[in-house]
């Protein structure tokens, strides 16, 4: 019996090395800077949600994925952002938090599409391609996190490419690293059988304003 717990230990490690060492190898040539970036000809500009204040403002973290966003588009990088977070309460929204900062820094508020059904960054991936039918990405949000978005989105059909947020220190960015090392596996396995996200519902074209999906 102990050698059976033994083996199995050994065979998960083994995947979850062998899943987070594919994620990062096979993504890494495409984390580019915001002038590659701006040469791709993307359909959109996904920025990844993160935590939200009790009184609507960005965590300094998803300040930096704002930031981000809203200098790739104000390069050209993409006519549209898609802000992709979690609204699955009343009472917790990501995205309008998300939408609301972009057009206090100028951004046309026809030009930001809310994917309030972004609740993990695999859903995000799977519903730029099959809600918002974008076919080509640039995704904002912190290089560790750009793997796996990374690698979600061009093994769902997408071409993309990534530009780091990477402006700050974050307190707990061991945290985050550690957290992202299962997360890696989990999104390996998803993007292997092409899971749907929670949620999927009615095509959205990006060829009209972003206020219909508000």
């Amino acid at each position: 019996m102990v050698w059976l717990v033994v083996g199995c230990a050994i065979v998960a490690a083994l995947v979850v090395a062998g899943t987070n060492a594919a994620t990062i190898v096979t993504t890494k040539d495409a984390i580019v800077d915001t002038e590659t970036a701006a040469a791709f000809d993307a359909d959109a500009i996904v920025v990844l949600g993160a935590s939200v204040f009790a009184d609507g403002t960005p965590s300094g973290i998803l300040q930096d994925r704002l930031d981000d966003g809203i200098e790739l588009y104000r390069a050209g990088a993409a006519p549209k952002i898609i802000m992709s977070g979690d609204n699955s309460t009343v009472s917790y929204n990501e995205v309008k938090a998300m939408k609301d900062y972009a057009i206090s820094q100028g951004v046309p508020s026809e030009d930001i599409f809310s994917d309030h059904a972004g609740f993990s960054t695999y859903e995000s991936m799977y519903r730029a391609k099959h809600v918002f039918g974008a076919e080509r990405i640039v995704v904002a949000t912190q290089t560790y996190h750009l793997y796996r978005a990374l690698y979600s989105a061009q093994g769902l059909g997408l071409a993309a490419v990534g530009v780091p947020s990477d402006y700050h220190a974050y307190s707990k960015q061991t945290q985050y690293d550690l957290r992202e090392i299962p997360a890696r596996t989990k999104d390996f396995f998803k993007t292997l059988f092409k899971a749907p996200s929670t949620f999927v519902g009615d095509f959205i074209s990006l060829n009209q304003s972003g206020d219909v999906t508000d």
